[in-house]
């Protein structure tokens, strides 16, 4: 084994002592977990670990020929290198078993790649047992991040620490090397229940008869939630009850660790630790999620699961999962049918489909799956009733029309009222405020406050609405935001600190409670929120709490410093902090760890400008643009820096191409117009002014440019026109009703 197990200084093994002893006296469960999904997470690779076709078979993808073979007893593949050319590689393990099987191989440096050919593991009659490309779509070249080479797909960092047991990272950034460390290959006992070995003192004292002083058995965590509970079913709405309500979270905090879209802070962390200590969760935000909650991106279950009302009813994991098998506790629809009666809800008078059909199934219609790694459907699990009228107004999809993918969501919106009359809305009542967000259209600040406001709806949710008011800093987003910093919920917290990001220093100091928040995602959030307030205007206490957060913040960056999203956090942080020099290496180590991190690029370019250091963030911008030319944000940046070099006939095509590139970014049209006003340019500037505002409606900033240009071009009904649009998005701003009276004035 190239890692060995994980050793504290004095040589045992970090209170972990391996499911052999947990098998002793826990034999039903180990028996079940073996041959789980966890058991084969990861293992070495051999005769009985590896399932591909490494008989001397090829597989080509966009002109490259992969071969597997075997040699002298290992497993072979002939594919192309860091460098592009073809080379000789051994498998060393065997990653996951269905319905897809990676395989690692070893680079220098302590590194662990994922080959990204994978092995189809379903059967032949689902269209498995054949070599699949994992991004089937677009040629990905050696120097992409997603080519197996590439960070994207390092072991080390992506994947590890949901594969093995006790998994310490051992990253060294002076070398840029790993010692990456386990105490199980795979996801074994202590994965999941913490490090045994006062556990096993406890047993083995119990076993000789002496009196014990650990009533909580010596466990880190003890996954009980569901110890004594029963789930009584209502005959009249076919629907169960809890027996008694669920007062902790425990069992969804520990699947949560690897069942959810979150960035690693740590890999100190044991079972039982709260999921916020260690790690930082993704909300519902664009990119990851539908507007109306659905999965969009690989993002788990944990996100997906916490939106649901059967979440808040009391549900957790295990009442639908076997934990140690990893399967479901009975098989299909039938898990459903432990909590809804068939009775009820199998019958075509409900899903108004044919018995044993597709859309008679409970997870089809209420849990539809999306695919990754090309065969892998994970389902949704916020448990949704579909809603094509919602993808009717807003195009997120719906069960209905992943089955009829030949008909339109109006069709199946009308059906589904021929059926039910008026659709349930079911327990979901955010998607049009967060799709009204997205869209900058009028009204969304007034539907995400609400939101916010709203105790019924999914924390998850109030916390992706505050987090989505920091585009709407005005003093109502305020009220609420601050509300939102003193909640109960952590997710909340964190929601509030992110809307908190657009406000002054003035604004931003109520977070300074939050410096002393129990869990470490909160309060670095706090910390690196409040960074570039001057100290001399904290109080002391505030001072001194403040630069443990931002100690911690650093050091959390630091345990992922490979990455480049890690520099990058660094460099901000000092740039913030006034410390130019080390802000500088951040950004430049960004750049070396990845050449095509866009953001890298535009963020030192705007340090340097700082430093009036203009030619050489011009520089950086150029270098940037030669390896990613279709980036928006660098044509963008490179527009403003040509600006500040007074260079504005040579600024606007750059500016140009990042709107053409970026339509949907409305800051770049309005400064692309702004550009052209300035150059003299007046008609073209509106014109790109308009056109902005047809496709943002509720941007302020292209409104009140559009008042003041039409009204320098003497347009002054257009002018009153676009003001009274802006009184309309902002009621309460009376200078906006003191220019209407100008405005009109004028005509007098």
């Amino acid at each position: 084994m190239l890692w060995a197990s994980q050793l504290s200084a004095d040589g045992s093994s970090s209170g972990f002592v391996g499911r052999a002893q947990c098998a002793v006296c826990h034999a039903e469960e180990a028996a079940r977990w073996s041959e789980s999904h966890h058991d084969l997470a990861m293992q070495e690779a051999n005769e009985t670990s590896v399932l591909g076709d490494f008989d001397d078979v090829s597989f080509e993808q966009f002109g490259v020929v992969s071969r597997f073979y075997c040699k002298d007893g290992r497993f072979m593949v002939r594919t192309d290198g860091p460098d592009g050319r073809l080379q000789d590689y051994p498998i060393s393990y065997t990653f996951g078993v269905f319905p897809l099987q990676q395989y690692l191989i070893e680079l220098s440096g302590g590194r662990l790649q994922a080959l990204d050919i994978a092995w189809d593991s379903r059967p032949k009659g689902q269209g498995g047992q054949r070599w699949i490309h994992l991004h089937p779509d677009d040629p990905v070249l050696h120097d992409d991040v997603l080519h197996w080479t590439g960070p994207n797909l390092n072991w080390n960092y992506m994947c590890a620490d949901c594969h093995s047991t006790n998994l310490r990272k051992g990253y060294d950034a002076s070398r840029g090397t790993y010692h990456t460390t386990w105490s199980e290959i795979d996801v074994s006992c202590e994965a999941c229940h913490g490090p045994g070995a006062r556990h096993v003192q406890w047993a083995e004292a119990a076993a000789q008869g002496e009196p014990s002083r650990q009533p909580d058995m010596g466990l880190t965590v003890r996954l009980n939630e569901r110890a004594g509970v029963r789930w009584s079913i209502d005959p009249t709405s076919g629907k169960a009850a809890r027996s008694q309500p669920r007062t902790t979270s425990n069992e969804i905090q520990v699947c949560a660790r690897c069942h959810s879209r979150r960035s690693q802070m740590t890999d100190e962390v044991v079972a039982g630790q709260p999921f916020l200590d260690a790690f930082r969760p993704a909300l519902l935000t664009e990119g990851l999620y539908h507007p109306d909650g659905q999965i969009e991106d690989e993002v788990y279950v944990w996100g997906s699961f916490l939106q649901s009302r059967m979440y808040h009813a009391g549900v957790t994991c295990s009442d639908c999962h076997d934990p140690h098998a990893a399967n479901l506790r009975t098989p299909g629809d039938s898990v459903c049918y432990q909590c809804h009666t068939a009775e009820r809800y199998a019958t075509e008078r409900h899903h108004f489909h044919a018995q044993g059909s597709v859309g008679g199934s409970c997870v089809e219609c209420h849990m539809p799956p999306t695919h990754y790694m090309v065969v892998d459907a994970r389902h949704d699990h916020s448990f949704r009733i579909p809603r094509p009228d919602q993808s009717v107004a807003m195009g997120t999809p719906n069960a209905c029309n992943r089955c009829h993918a030949d008909k339109t969501p109006q069709w199946a919106a009308d059906q589904v009222k021929i059926w039910y009359g008026t659709p349930a809305e079911g327990y979901q009542h955010y998607a049009s405020a967060f799709y009204a967000a997205r869209q900058r259209v009028p009204g969304a600040a007034d539907l995400l406050q609400r939101i916010a406001a709203d105790a019924e709806q999914p924390e998850i949710a109030r916390a992706t609405a505050l987090q989505a008011l920091s585009a709407y800093p005005d003093a109502a987003a305020l009220e609420r935001l601050q509300a939102g910093l003193d909640a109960e919920d952590p997710l909340e917290r964190l929601g509030a600190l992110g809307g908190l990001e657009s406000f002054a220093p003035a604004q931003r100091i109520l977070a300074a409670s939050l410096l002393w928040d129990d869990l470490k995602a909160v309060r670095i959030a706090a910390a690196r929120l409040l960074a570039p307030l001057p100290a001399d205007r904290l109080p002391e206490s505030v001072r001194e709490r403040l630069a443990q957060g931002i100690a911690e913040y650093i050091a959390v960056q630091e345990f992922n410093a490979e990455r480049p999203e890690a520099q990058l956090n660094l460099g901000a942080l000092y740039a913030d902090l006034g410390r130019s020099t080390e802000a500088e290496l951040a950004y430049r180590k960004a750049i070396g760890l990845q050449p095509r991190f866009i953001p890298a690029y535009v963020n030192i370019a705007h340090l340097l400008s700082r430093l009036r250091r203009e030619q050489e963030a011009d520089g950086f911008l150029r270098s940037g643009l030669e390896r990613n030319p279709e980036s928006a944000d660098l044509h963008h940046a490179l527009g403003l820096s040509l600006v500040r070099q007074k260079k504005l006939d040579q600024a606007l095509s750059p500016l140009a191409r990042a709107v053409e590139l970026a339509g949907d970014n409305a800051r770049y049209s309005y400064v692309y117009a702004v550009a052209l006003h300035s150059s003299g340019r007046q008609r073209q500037a509106i014109d790109v002014l308009e056109a902005n505002r047809q496709r943002h409606p509720g941007d302020l900033e292209s409104l009140s440019a559009l008042v003041a240009f039409s009204r320098e071009a003497g347009e002054r009904e257009n002018a009153i026109q676009y003001a009274q649009e802006l009184q309309r998005l902002a009621p309460d701003d009376a200078s906006v009703e003191q220019l209407i009276r100008e405005l009109k004035r004028d005509g007098r």
